[in-house]
């Protein structure tokens, strides 16, 4: 799925839009490198890119000298520098997100014997945070963090979407591949407090998530639990979405965020507790 990346720039002095566009250029490069494509080539990242290969290499020199980026192999291929272990380390050191929600992760999946994740919203896309398995399962699904997950085809996305304002949800959609499968999941949320899924992103693979907020209670990513369609039991359903609901309440007050009271009220009907 491609989202919109087009930066509206208005009101600055002059010059200041081909800096900015400069710089959207060069993070959209940092977002080309993923856990299956960790090192590129310069034709690969000005393929994917869509920048020419005299832009790209200019960009990427630049992101070279300050450690942004780095060359490697025999082929000097491209791929993350060490400055980036530095502002990830600051940004965790400063404002604690995944180790916080780690515990939590820890409980859902020991409570659930599933896959258990979180994710949260950065610049229109999702983004796997943190991820934790059941020791009790041998057959897991499986997860790789620092993954965009697309908003049409998991739970995250459809209880982001449906917590979202309407006008910034109906934008991220509009690319879906099933607008009115998309669209019935969004309102299944909104009535339930939480999302689901059945084999959308995996075959066999049933999710379920509930949305997260931050301080200003606005909708900031979500919780979920990823579990194999076979073992899905009536029971086990019933579980996943009360541990779900305590995990979205403890995450998101471990953000210094604040539920909705829509939410609030959805969740302490379907937990039987008032979840705040």
């Amino acid at each position: 799925m491609t989202w919109p990346k087009a930066i509206i720039l208005q009101g600055m002095p002059p010059g200041a839009a081909a800096v900015m566009g400069t710089v959207g250029k060069a993070l959209d490069i940092l977002d080309l490198f993923t856990h299956r494509q960790p090192s590129l080539g310069l034709s690969q990242l000005a393929r994917l890119s869509g920048l020419n290969k005299t832009t790209c290499h200019r960009l990427l020199t630049e992101m070279e000298s300050r450690g942004l980026v780095e060359q490697a192999g025999p082929a000097r291929e491209y791929r993350l520098g060490p400055a980036v272990l530095r502002l990830a380390a600051l940004r965790e050191s400063s404002v604690p997100t995944r180790d916080a929600a780690m515990p939590v992760l820890r409980r859902l999946a020991e409570a659930t014997g599933e896959t258990a994740h979180v994710s949260h919203l950065v610049a229109g896309r999702l983004q796997t945070l943190a991820f934790c398995y059941a020791a009790q399962s041998g057959m897991k699904v499986m997860m790789e963090d620092a993954d965009f997950l697309p908003f049409d085809a998991t739970a995250s996305g459809a209880a982001v979407l449906a917590n979202l304002p309407r006008g910034e949800g109906f934008r991220l959609a509009a690319s879906a591949r099933d607008p009115d499968a998309l669209h019935a999941r969004i309102e299944d949320c909104r009535r339930n407090g939480w999302a689901e899924t059945h084999s959308t992103m995996q075959k066999d693979v049933q999710g379920l998530a509930v949305p997260l907020f931050d301080a200003g209670g606005i909708c900031c990513g979500a919780v979920a639990v990823a579990a194999a369609a076979p073992r899905m039991t009536p029971a086990l359903h019933a579980t996943i979405v009360a541990e779900l609901i305590r995990a979205g309440t403890e995450i998101t007050a471990l953000r210094g965020g604040d539920l909705p009271d829509p939410i609030a009220t959805l969740w302490r009907s379907a937990a039987g507790k008032d979840p705040k």
